[in-house]
């Protein structure tokens, strides 16, 4: 998979997930499907999703300057080490979502497994060969 397609595919991928977690802001959803089914209240559920978005939304923006959509303000070394960062969040949510309560949040370890793949695709270096012409 080539590399802008992955970021493409994140792309669309979180603006469905930023929309769920609107939803559950919204009462849309219930949130007790969410964050494996711990959140206690409404005051928990409005202080996850919000920082949830805030985290979707800077990888929304991360992978937007690292497929060219937007300018880069910031340099490529930075948005790398975030997508690193990325990574090893999504691996240990994987896992966290594996362990929660619920069947629907268990489902989620399939999106961020996959969202793991996209991001490591995204970083791997591109292997340039070096044609000899005589």
């Amino acid at each position: 998979m080539e590399k802008i397609t992955a970021i493409n595919l994140m792309l669309y991928l979180l603006v469905v997930v930023i929309l769920f977690h609107l939803c559950i802001m919204l009462k849309i959803v219930p949130y007790e499907i969410s964050w494996g089914g711990r959140l206690k209240n409404d005051t928990e559920m409005y202080v996850f999703e919000t920082i949830s978005i805030i985290i979707n939304l800077l990888l929304f923006s991360i992978l937007l300057i690292k497929g060219k959509y937007l300018g880069r303000f910031i340099s490529m070394k930075i948005v790398n080490a975030a997508l690193w960062v990325f990574l090893v969040v999504f691996g240990l949510n994987t896992i966290g979502n594996i362990l929660a309560k619920t069947y629907f949040e268990k489902f989620f370890a399939l999106l961020t497994l996959f969202f793991s793949i996209l991001i490591w695709i995204i970083l791997r270096k591109d292997k340039k060969r070096k044609h000899n012409i005589v």
